[in-house]
């Protein structure tokens, strides 16, 4: 009676986990426009396509857009231009290359160059200084100042 339970409760667990694997929305074309257009739901940073949220409120209704508009034809540069009328350039999953957008692509290099350039600054602005290079002796000055060394030592005594 106990095995039967375990089995019993073994595949209600299994029925389960099937009913919660992933739709059959996701073909290759809603994936490739989906990969294009980002989640608004809020609570993730994924694009529509990669979104594995249960029941997200945003890429589900989504994904049946986009195959609404492909069985009517639609081409992908429609479909996204029709998402990004609807919710703006923030639909968008990267910002464009032009205009002020240009920025979120040009930006991170830039930073990564000053900090580049900080370093080095720091680097060089804290680090010693060379040792200089010892003077020429000029011997008949110092056997001038030796004689008078011993000069004064003499008188010491």
């Amino acid at each position: 009676m106990p095995r039967l339970r375990s089995r019993l409760l073994l595949i209600l667990v299994a029925g389960l986990c099937l009913a919660q694997s992933s739709s059959d929305l996701l073909t290759p074309a809603i994936r490739r426009v989906g990969d294009k257009l980002a989640c608004l739901c809020g609570a993730c940073k994924n694009t529509v396509a990669t979104c594995q949220m249960l029941g997200c409120h945003y890429s589900s209704p989504a994904r049946e857009r986009i195959a609404k508009l492909q069985a009517d034809g639609m081409s992908d540069d429609a479909i996204i231009d029709d998402f990004v009328k609807r919710e703006g350039k923030r639909a968008l999953a990267t910002p464009p290359t032009e205009g002020f957008h240009l920025l979120g692509w040009v930006m991170p290099f830039d930073a990564i160059a000053i900090g580049l350039a900080a370093i080095y600054w720091f680097i060089k602005r804290y680090q010693k200084p060379a040792a200089a290079a010892p003077a020429a002796v000029d011997q008949a000055a110092l056997s001038r100042y030796h004689d008078q060394i011993e000069d004064d030592l003499a008188k010491l005594e």
